[in-house]
């Protein structure tokens, strides 16, 4: 039995690194200037705090807010 709960923790702290790896952000990453939903101009606080960013705050919400209620995220 207690090699079954032991596989499961191993399996369990794999998965749970790997979550937290694909979420790490990359500080190198080039943020667009321009919105890709509005096409408005991102402001650069929001460039500069979410490196890599391609949608300005207001689209991003809109965009988590369809994902979080088809089950996306």
């Amino acid at each position: 039995m207690a090699d079954i709960i032991d596989t499961a923790a191993e399996i369990e702290e794999l998965q749970r690194n790997a979550a937290l790896s694909a979420h790490r952000l990359n500080r190198n990453a080039v943020s667009a200037e321009h919105c890709e939903e509005c096409g408005e101009d991102i402001p650069a606080p929001r460039r500069a705090s979410v490196p890599g960013c391609q949608t300005c705050a207001e689209c991003q919400g809109v965009i988590e807010l369809r994902n979080k209620q088809r089950g996306l995220s």
